[in-house]
């Protein structure tokens, strides 16, 4: 045993706390603000600036009267008012679902499927269906039946024969089992192991999946052709179509085909032609696709075309004949690296069942993190249980088994038997959600339940840059609150105050070289020129035509500064001009304005023309005023040495 003296111990706590007081910045009324802190909230609101003392400087001031005016506003228990709280549970709810989950697990996920892309595998397949609403009974007789095709590929038969034998996939009797390339993100995640797995000319065993049961053969590989964008014009055979009204389709695909080679215009002939209910109203446009999403013959016909808009012959199809237009092709480059390669990538994983793989791996640390315990209880009792709540009978009563019996814990919450019965009574109505599971499966899948609520209601405990986006939130939505009730709201209401802040200040409110006049904002020029006329006709009737205009014209009345009057230099103010047009390089917006009266020379603003200056000045005044309190209920000291060493 290692036993350390009373001196070593003090010395060892005097270099501690001189490391942790070493990273405080500054404190306020006894609360720390570490350099870490202060740093991330410079960097994130001075992105574009290069640091300086200067710029540290500023921001600190800055910084410590935002600490100052939270502080205030935890202290009146501000973050307990009810619309506090429900904006930051909204905001929270809003937020959780990016952070619960496994970032690392989705990274890795996104490579393995970039390098896979590189890959594609032609694979033939034997299914046996054991689907979600499969008895054991259906699941027992499927798993003998996929064992028996197994035995037979294992003494040496031709896969085609055994799948034409044995598959239940529709199209076997056409294609003995071939159904043809596939690559990355295209089968389940589990199958996909297998395939990828699996050399050329061997099979894979027997694998379980949501759907039943499965053996997949490597027929051979290629380098991935990568993802396609095309547009098409279908023209659909309908149901049950003979064979006359077949090749009637096919000529007019055909007259379609000569009509593009002629000149026409894609889209034009989508809207009169293509039976696409989805691709029509986008003029044909299809979401980009890789290999083994479509029929063989469409994807042959797609990914031969050489170069954007090539138009194909018609291509037929279980569907009809497809017309269709390369739009944009992306090569199967597999680059791990390329931000925007798996930028794309990690979006389509997060779409398949590569997630919920991801989450299975999360789990594992949600149970690590939250002290999960898993407690004794009597397994066939519980089941017992289980099925008299499923069956919503009397529960029976056993000495070992209770509603109040606990099944599991975590740190601060213990789950039981009582728990349970309220996620069965949820499950009793919904027949596909309890379906061919056992009694174990669905305690398991409520542990994992109870796991993911336990950690989504204690997240700030174990992700800090959740805890830290939350608390951000909350401090500006305490600052806004506190901000609207010690500040603005009084001082816009506060008339005496204002009207004595006025007096105290005239000569800071004056009027420069100023007009009477109407600045105008037309959507264009063409509406511009149109209303420019009327007004200078008759600019009495300014708001009619505005009402009139239908929405091309809006119009805003009063006194304005010259300099506040959008127009042109060495502009000469006269009374009744119009001034020139002005264009908004932002969004093409066009100004100009009417002069109704000049006032040349500098003139004192009177209180209610002064008000609006007043109010923000005002507002400055009672801030500061209320800063320099703070200060003193809440003493700051500056780490001058921690200041000197930020990044520079």
């Amino acid at each position: 045993m290692t036993v350390i003296s009373k001196a070593a111990l003090a010395t060892l706590l005097i270099f501690m706390t001189a490391a942790a007081n070493a990273q405080v910045l500054f404190t306020y009324g006894g609360k720390a603000v570490t350099k870490n802190e202060f740093l991330k909230a410079y960097n994130k609101n001075n992105s574009e600036t290069k640091p300086t003392d200067q710029a540290y400087h500023d921001y600190l001031e800055l910084y410590i009267r935002f600490k100052l005016k939270v502080q205030a506003a935890l202290d009146k228990k501000m973050d307990t008012l009810p619309n506090q709280q429900a904006e930051v549970s909204s905001f929270r709810n809003q937020i959780m679902d990016s952070y619960v989950r496994d970032e690392g697990s989705i990274n890795d996920l996104t490579t393995e499927a970039l390098v896979r892309s590189k890959k594609d595998i032609h694979i033939a397949h034997i299914f046996v269906a054991a689907g979600k609403n499969a008895t054991l009974d259906d699941i027992k007789k499927a798993q003998d039946k996929i064992n028996a095709a197994y035995s037979e590929l294992q003494k040496g038969q031709d896969f085609g024969k055994v799948a034409t034998q044995y598959s239940e996939d529709a199209t076997v009797a056409e294609n003995k089992g071939d159904i043809g390339y596939i690559t990355s993100l295209v089968l389940p995640y589990e199958l996909e192991n297998a395939v990828y797995s699996t050399p050329i000319n061997k099979y894979t065993a027997v694998i379980r999946s949501k759907a039943g049961f499965h053996i997949f053969k490597n027929l051979g590989e290629r380098e991935g052709l990568g993802r396609m964008k095309v547009a098409q014009i279908l023209l659909a055979f309908p149901p049950d179509a003979s064979e006359a009204q077949k090749e009637t389709i096919r000529k007019r695909a055909d007259s379609i085909y000569n009509a593009l080679t002629s000149g026409n215009d894609f889209k034009v002939l989508v809207t009169k032609f293509s039976n696409d209910n989805i691709s029509w109203q986008a003029g044909g446009e299809m979401m980009e696709f890789g290999v083994g999403q479509y029929e063989l013959p469409f994807e042959s016909a797609a990914f031969a075309l050489k170069k954007d808009s090539e138009v194909s012959k018609p291509v037929l199809s279980s569907f009809g004949y497809h017309i269709i237009k390369r739009l944009a092709y992306k090569p199967a480059t597999g680059d791990t690296a390329n931000v925007q390669l798996r930028d794309e990538m990690k979006q389509r994983i997060i779409a398949t069942d590569r997630l919920e793989v991801s989450q299975k791996m999360l789990l594992k640390k949600i149970l690590q993190v939250t002290g999960f315990k898993k407690l004794k209880v009597n397994e066939q009792h519980l089941y017992t249980i289980a099925d008299s709540i499923l069956d919503n009978k009397r529960i029976p009563v056993f000495a070992d088994v209770a509603l109040k019996t606990p099944l599991f814990s975590f740190t601060k919450k213990t789950v039981t038997v009582k728990d349970f019965q309220a996620y069965l009574e949820t499950l009793r109505n919904y027949e596909n959600m309890k379906a061919g599971k056992t009694r174990a499966q669905l305690l398991e899948e409520f542990t994992e339940v109870s796991a993911f609520d336990y950690y989504r209601q204690h997240l700030e405990e174990f992700n800090k840059d959740f805890k830290d986006q939350l608390n951000e939130f909350k401090e500006g939505n305490l600052l806004f609150e506190i901000m609207q009730r010690n500040i603005w709201d009084p001082a816009s209401i506060d008339s005496a105050g204002l009207r004595n802040y006025y007096n105290a200040h005239k000569d800071k409110y004056w009027w420069e070289s100023s007009a009477d006049a109407i600045i105008f904002t037309a959507t264009n020029q063409e509406a511009s020129e149109e209303f420019r006329t009327k007004i200078k006709d008759n600019y009495k009737d300014w708001q009619k035509y505005i009402n009139g205009s239908a929405g091309h014209l809006q119009g805003d009345s009063g006194r304005f500064e010259l300099s506040q009057i959008p127009v042109k230099e060495r502009t000469n103010f006269t009374v009744g001009l119009v001034t020139a047009n002005v264009r908004n390089e932002n969004d093409n917006t066009v100004a100009f304005a009417y002069i109704i009266k000049l006032y040349p020379n500098r003139e004192m603003r009177g209180f209610n023309d002064a008000r609006g200056f007043v109010i923000n000045d005002y507002q400055v005044f009672l801030e500061e005023k209320w800063i320099a309190d703070l200060k003193k209920k809440y003493p700051v000291k500056i780490n001058e040495a921690e200041l000197k060493k930020l990044p520079k």
